[in-house]
């Protein structure tokens, strides 16, 4: 896959650029549907969100970063899956307050499973083993 791009940190990006910009590229034909993901700083905690803490402390601030090489090495991976054929992704990092963007992902493939499947395990991984985050939470 040719156009692989990422970025972080900096300027938040435009999915009307960056849709147009995948519709310009020489594999845009193979490419039949495209998905974006907009990961969000929300309030309610990890503790209360995934495991079910009621009496959780609310958020009020995220601080954010990535390990780069392994972003690199996780995306490089993600291109190679079937049917992947386009991948733009942006990461936010520093202090990150309840509602700031914290991760924008377009994907673009030839069908709706494979689309799917590719964003749900990027992010997954992503999530898993690239980003560092620490909750800041209200006192």
């Amino acid at each position: 896959m040719g156009n692989i791009f990422f970025r972080i940190g900096g300027p938040l990006p435009s999915m009307d650029q960056w849709l147009r910009e995948a519709k310009a590229e020489a594999q845009a034909g193979n490419i039949g549907m495209y998905l974006i993901h907009n990961g969000v700083v929300r309030k309610t905690s990890k503790a209360e969100v995934r495991e079910g803490k009621q009496d959780a402390a609310k958020v009020t601030a995220m601080e954010f970063g990535c390990d780069r090489e392994r972003l690199e090495e996780v995306i490089e991976e993600a291109c190679k899956m079937e049917g992947i054929y386009f991948l733009r992704l942006w990461i936010g990092e520093g202090t990150l307050a309840v509602g700031d963007d914290i991760m924008y992902i377009l994907l673009g493939g030839d069908t709706r499973p494979h689309v799917i499947a590719g964003l749900e395990a990027l992010v997954g991984r992503i999530k898993k083993e690239c980003v560092i985050e620490k909750e800041l939470y209200e006192e």
